[in-house]
């Protein structure tokens, strides 16, 4: 079989393979998609296949993520919590399937415009391979300060940088103790659910209940469907506005510069710089979902794109998460000899191409026709709170797979203190996750550690 018969092959398994993962809430990004990468790789793929079935995987995945956040109100996976009060807003408009369309739609635009933009700035980019791997720590510092204040605490965020950096390292420190290697997924979890995990604490609390206690259910109204396109596959340019067309592309533009920064982080922060310019609860709702998850996708193709054609290494959250494999995938990649060495300019463009087209052509059409009926079948027949025990139960084996007890104890000491950050002093998962990042460089500066 040709090279390039098992690359569009291997595209359509994982364009197909993570459109039904990404409707699944709480499927992490890099638990999932780290161990089939591996797999593929491990299999005997060649280089250019591997890249297809991930390019495939990603943007698939990041369609069909967006129909659990819009329907549920649970979050796909990490990067759509940002978009969790935007969702909520069009739920209680009766239109969370206007909602998904409006999201996908931004995800397409987002991805077409990242790809091309990722690849001319990575080719730039490798002249300066050796500065960048300097000076990782301090960007991930400044850009931790710049989203803590533009998150809804502004300066009480910034100034809760260092102590969460401390907790941070100092749970790592422990881990470290205990299982002799660092955990990552482990505090990504406990960022990601931390805003759902402090409403259950402060349901438990005698003294704090009454602020989410109800006095009668909320109703929730549908809005008939009305289908704006005809046959399977819907144009995207035709779902959205002319402004969402516009502030998606500009959003979509400059995140894809942006490869050093917490993908949440800009999500979040590119959400609410437009959002916030803005009238109208249904006009405001419905672009920034657009914004923010055509962000995502960018954010990703350029995190994983950038540091792989440019420098080879893994400098970028994406990089460090679910792109890993791309960099060192032992024995067959190593940071030494991995895709960056082994494909070319125009490899990395043409069986790029392949994997992002299968992975739209088959997750955007599917997430587009049935998005009404998920909606209808979800909430005659699926309760919120059996959706919040699956999802809590799906971190507890995903932390305990990646360290056990400590892993477990991990993931729920940050989502306590982070969560209860983010309901009562507005510190913002995005810049959360960017402290993260920081905090090995800002606790080595300040204390040695």
């Amino acid at each position: 079989m040709s090279t390039l018969l098992i690359s569009i092959v291997l595209a359509i398994v994982g364009g197909v393979l993570f459109t039904l993962i990404g409707l699944i809430s709480g499927s992490d990004e890099t638990a999932t998609m780290v161990p089939f990468t591996l797999l593929v790789i491990l299999l005997g793929a060649p280089p250019v296949a591997v890249f297809s079935f991930f390019m495939a995987a990603v943007i698939s995945k990041h369609l069909s993520h967006a129909a659990p956040t819009a329907l549920m109100g649970i979050p796909g996976d990490t990067m759509m919590v940002p978009m969790l009060d935007y969702a909520e807003t069009l739920r209680k408009l009766g239109v969370p399937h206007i909602a998904l369309r409006k999201m996908i739609s931004g995800g397409i635009i987002g991805a077409l415009i990242a790809f091309p933009v990722a690849l001319l700035f990575a080719q730039f980019l490798g002249q300066f391979a050796d500065f960048f791997e300097t000076y990782t720590g301090v960007i991930f510092a400044v850009a931790a300060v710049i989203i803590a204040y533009f998150s809804k605490g502004k300066w009480v965020s910034v100034l809760l940088i260092i102590p969460f950096a401390f907790l941070i390292q100092g749970l790592n420190l422990v881990s470290f103790e205990v299982l002799d290697k660092n955990l990552s997924i482990s505090f990504f979890l406990g960022i990601a659910i931390g805003p759902m995990f402090s409403d259950i604490l402060i349901a438990l609390s005698s003294t704090a209940r009454k602020s989410v206690t109800r006095a009668e259910p909320q109703d929730y109204n549908l809005a008939p469907e009305i289908k704006s396109w005809s046959g399977y596959f819907p144009n995207p340019f035709r779902i959205l506005t002319g402004l969402q067309k516009v502030a998606g592309s500009i959003a979509a533009f400059i995140t894809s510069f942006t490869f050093t920064f917490s993908p949440t982080g800009m999500t979040a922060l590119m959400g609410e710089l437009i959002g916030s310019k803005i009238k109208g609860t249904y006009k405001k709702a419905t672009t920034t979902l657009s914004v923010m998850n055509g962000v995502t996708e960018s954010t990703y193709i350029a995190e994983t794109l950038i540091p792989l054609i440019a420098f080879g290494l893994p400098l970028s959250p994406m990089a460090l998460g679910p792109a890993a494999a791309l960099f060192n995938a032992p024995p067959v990649f190593s940071v030494d000899h991995n895709l960056h060495h082994l494909m070319s300019m125009g490899d990395f463009f043409v069986y790029g191409l392949i994997g992002l087209i299968v992975g739209a052509f088959i997750a955007y059409p599917f997430i587009m026709n049935f998005s009404r009926k998920a909606t209808v079948f979800i909430m005659k027949y699926i309760s919120q709170e059996a959706i919040i025990g699956m999802f809590i139960a799906i971190v507890c084996v995903i932390a305990y797979y990646e360290g056990q007890i400590t892993g477990l104890l991990v993931t729920f000491t940050i989502a306590t203190v982070g969560g209860l950050l983010n309901r009562i002093l507005g510190v913002g998962s995005g810049a959360q996750f960017m402290i993260y990042y920081g905090s090995g460089w800002m606790m080595a500066v300040l204390i040695g550690l």
